[in-house]
């Protein structure tokens, strides 16, 4: 009796097994249809084929930003290998002179000066107001 069982549970997974043949070999059919016809084969197909092109359009872009950030990241790097948030601020200058080839020349003691943004308490203060001067 349990091989009796047991053969028509067989054949009732292969008759499930030969209809799901037979609706994927009709979705294989509309497929083709659909691609002579210059579309996607299918809706699914077509989805996927978005998502893989955006995660590869976001690998491109996740790549150029960390290159930029790690070029960022060098213009911080000063002579020791310490890294400073500061920005950097020139220490030579290249002369107009025509008489002279345009090599940077140092500052020296007396380099441009660069004043900080002001804070944020600046805000309580009233700009002055100027005096018309009268001749």
């Amino acid at each position: 009796m349990a091989k009796v069982s047991e053969l028509s549970m067989n054949q009732a997974n292969a008759l499930h097994l030969q209809q799901e043949v037979r609706e994927r070999e009709g979705e294989l059919e509309q497929c083709y249809v659909r691609m002579e016809k210059g579309e996607p084969p299918s809706e699914e197909i077509y989805r996927g084929w978005e998502k893989m092109m955006r995660d590869e359009t976001r690998r491109t872009t996740d790549k150029q930003t960390a290159i930029m950030a790690e070029e960022a990241m060098e213009q911080y790097t000063i002579a020791g290998g310490i890294t400073t948030t500061a920005e950097p601020r020139p220490n030579a200058y290249i002369p107009d002179d025509e008489s002279e080839l345009p090599i940077p020349r140092p500052y020296g003691s007396h380099q441009p000066f660069k004043p900080h943004e002001p804070g944020s308490s600046m805000r309580h203060i009233r700009k002055p107001i100027p005096k018309p001067i009268e001749i």
